[in-house]
């Protein structure tokens, strides 16, 4: 049985703001629709992606900001960094983890791995390893995304 990740809820403060962030971004603006005034959604989809985001007034109960760590795969990790920051979007330095290895969040046991820790090492993997660079950037409510470099993807992927 086949299922593919359609939609992610993305909890902000600002419906507005949130929007001329994502289109800064360069995602791609699907819909927005109110529906009186305590519904409203706005879906944006990344550039070359099959899976949407979706905000706005009545969506969801979580916190504002609260997402942390969406992937966005990307084949070249500084154009993708640069083409960014071009558009005015904060982007981290590229950076790849100590540990060959960079996870983002808490575990069952604790922290997986310091968010902002030690590990992180400045550039990209020595060996442009898929899966090894990394660059982080947060919308206006604090969401935070992550760019991670693929150049080839693991068998089965």
């Amino acid at each position: 049985m086949g299922m593919k990740l359609e939609v992610v809820i993305v909890s902000v403060s600002d419906v507005d703001r949130a929007k001329q962030f994502y289109e800064k971004a360069g995602f791609r603006l699907d819909i927005d629709v109110s529906a009186g005034d305590d519904f409203r959604g706005v879906q944006f989809t990344p550039p070359d992606s099959e899976c949407s985001i979706i905000f706005g007034k009545g969506m969801t109960a979580a916190a504002p900001g609260s997402l942390d760590g969406l992937y966005l795969i990307v084949s070249d990790i500084e154009a993708s960094r640069q083409d960014l920051v071009g558009r005015g979007i904060e982007v981290s330095e590229v950076f790849h983890d100590a540990g060959g290895l960079f996870f983002h969040g808490h575990g069952a046991d604790g922290i997986i791995h310091e968010a902002e820790g030690s590990g992180r090492l400045a550039g990209p993997h020595p060996e442009r390893a898929d899966y090894g660079s990394y660059a982080t950037f947060s919308d206006p409510d604090g969401n935070v995304w992550i760019l991670q470099e693929v150049r080839q993807r693991a068998p089965g992927r």
